[in-house]
């Protein structure tokens, strides 16, 4: 069987002009820290990352947008439902001067075509479409065929693509799918004080990351 092995490949060396023996693996996609232990994102890939209000979505996209534009890289957030507060990205770390902030008035359908053009314009290191504005069934509308294009369009760069929504949409279209859930708050003198919460990594591979948010605002 070796030997006919060997014979396959020099025939395809000889026809073909390919080595069968240099052959290697798909190299990993990059990934791109994000300060919270346990949680990274890959690079040319679609990421989700899904939860009711107050379960630590914004502060993962935060914490991700904080460490892209601190290397610096420019980056991009197409606010689909106008939650982005720069008071409270600028706190948590994220450099405004780096960061296009595109807001598109509600609408989902604006929304995914900017982001499709900001992709294949290049350039940007992370470009995060928030969807978590917009009513969940405007969120549901958007087609697979439209989640596989924009799939294949971030493929060919080493842009992270980061969909922040209440629940998840892509499915099968995203590499990795973050959900929180907060699990634990700590309120004194009627103030927020703590929140902690518990992320769920998938779809191969289901692991778990736990980390504690502080409220940004002080007395």
């Amino acid at each position: 069987m070796a030997a006919l092995l060997a014979d396959v490949q020099r025939s395809f060396t000889q026809r073909f002009g390919v080595d069968l023996t240099t052959v290697r693996e798909k190299v990993a996609a990059e990934l791109l820290a994000t300060g919270i232990p346990g949680i990274r994102i890959p690079r040319g890939t679609l990421t989700e990352i899904s939860g009711p209000p107050s379960s630590g979505r914004t502060s993962i996209l935060n914490a991700t947008l904080a460490r892209a534009t601190h290397r610096p890289e420019f980056c991009a957030l197409i606010d689909a439902g106008g939650n982005f507060d720069p008071r409270s990205a600028a706190a948590a770390g994220v450099q405004l001067r780096h960061l296009l902030w595109v807001r598109c008035g509600g609408s989902a359908e604006n929304a995914l075509k900017a982001a499709d053009l900001i992709i294949q314009g290049g350039g940007f290191g992370v470009v995060a479409l928030d969807l978590a504005g917009v009513p969940s069934r405007d969120a549901r509308r958007i087609s697979l065929a439209s989640w596989f294009r924009l799939r294949h369009t971030v493929e060919k760069t080493s842009t992270a693509l980061i969909l922040v929504e209440e629940e998840r949409n892509a499915a099968s279209c995203s590499t990795l799918q973050i959900e929180g859930k907060a699990t634990d708050f700590q309120i004194t003198g009627g103030l927020l004080r703590g929140l902690t919460v518990d992320a769920t990594l998938g779809p191969r591979t289901r692991a778990r990351a736990t980390f504690a948010l502080k409220p940004l605002y002080s007395e």
